[in-house]
């Protein structure tokens, strides 16, 4: 493991790739902190240095410099990539639009997507997106109300 003085030796394709990576606009913000870490450390400045130049802590430093000391460039990857994103079924999309067809058991005159959403436990966006796809507006829903009043037009 590096300690806070060894100094990263890099080969010339990683120097190159996290140059690339640390000048990137359109890549992820973490990937091109990371890379900038590695870059400074490399051209011998300390971790204080480094902590002050990317901004991060120390202990942000001794993570990834462990594990780009232990895996190189694979190392410096996001484990993590967030939460795989819900697939819009048929099954799923039928499932909204019946619920919307049917309207809130609370007493509440129609549905919001967010209600839906918890209602069905499905995300309000997924909700959101089948009612576009569908042309759904179901707070805009227009009722035709009969009267026998006579000034009621």
């Amino acid at each position: 493991m590096a300690s806070m003085s060894d100094a990263i030796e890099l080969t010339k394709v990683e120097r190159v790739e996290l140059e690339r990576r640390a000048a990137s606009r359109t890549g992820r913000a973490e990937d091109a902190r990371r890379a900038r870490l590695i870059l400074l450390l490399a051209e011998g400045h300390t971790w204080d240095e480094a902590c002050e130049r990317v901004p991060c802590s120390r202990g942000f430093v001794a993570s990834w410099t462990r594990r780009f000391d232990e895996q190189r460039l694979a190392g410096l990857y996001s484990r993590h990539l967030g939460q795989l994103a819900t697939v819009l079924t048929p099954q799923l999309e039928a499932r909204v639009l019946e619920a919307t067809r049917r309207g809130p058991r609370d007493g509440t005159t129609h549905w919001s997507t967010r209600r839906l959403a918890e209602h069905l436990g499905v995300s309000h966006m997924m909700v959101a997106r089948v009612w576009r796809k569908h042309g759904l507006k179901p707070q805009r829903i227009e009722r035709y109300m009969a009267s026998n009043d006579p000034d009621f037009e």
